[in-house]
């Protein structure tokens, strides 16, 4: 069955598989409406459609969930603004606090075709500027085992390999720190008052907050 979804239904489905994936169950209409910064009467109206068109389960009092199409269409639309960031990124010098509005829009080109032309010609990249995985073509992501750099002990080393907050602003701050992915980090110290931490970074030593440490996505070192 083919769809012929407006650019906010595709949104919709974006923002519950999304939020999903992170609480591992059917997502509330507060939770969609949150996300999507509109009335919560709206998202219900929304969803009574999406569910008309079988795109998604509702159970009142319990949550929304996608269907097996809400959920494929959904991943196609995040594997269309990834690809997109990846291009505008090589391709067009754009930076990485500056991909994410144009790839929204990017993002609700329909075809198929075009999408995997865009993969292949950016030679089939596993990840976006910002670190998130790429699904492939069958809607399959790359399982990787990583944690947030807030969860690392005293002298455990690992590799920035993502963010969890891809604002312009927390970008910036990265950028002006020089903090980037694929760097090398070792904790040397944790405070206990309010659990800042000392890192070297390629050398150099930087004090960061919880903030931003939470926000960072690494991967461990195996010894």
């Amino acid at each position: 069955m083919k769809f012929d979804l407006s650019q906010t239904e595709e949104n919709y489905l974006k923002a519950i598989y999304s939020l999903f994936v992170v609480a591992n169950k059917p997502v509330s209409t507060n939770k969609i409406a949150e996300r999507l910064e509109t009335k919560a009467s709206s998202v219900t109206d929304m969803i009574k459609k999406l569910a008309e068109k079988q795109l998604v389960d509702y159970v009142k009092y319990q949550g929304v969930s996608l269907t097996v199409t809400g959920k494929d269409i959904a991943v196609h639309v995040i594997r269309k603004h990834r690809l997109w960031e990846v291009f505008l990124v090589r391709h067009l010098g754009f930076q990485w606090d500056e991909v994410h509005e144009v790839a929204e829009q990017l993002e609700h080109v329909k075809s198929r075709k075009l999408t995997d032309g865009l993969d292949a010609f950016l030679d089939f990249p596993r990840y976006d500027p910002h670190g998130d995985p790429i699904p492939d073509k069958d809607g399959n992501f790359i399982k990787r085992n990583i944690t947030v750099l807030s969860s690392l002990k005293i002298n455990e080393e690992s590799k920035i390999v993502g963010v969890k907050d891809s604002s312009s602003a927390f970008l910036k701050y990265l950028d002006n720190a020089d903090i980037k992915l694929g760097v090398e980090i070792k904790v040397l110290h944790k405070e206990d008052f309010d659990n800042s931490m000392l890192l070297l970074i390629e050398g150099q030593k930087i004090s960061i907050s919880q903030q931003i440490s939470s926000n960072l996505y690494v991967k461990q070192n195996k010894n």
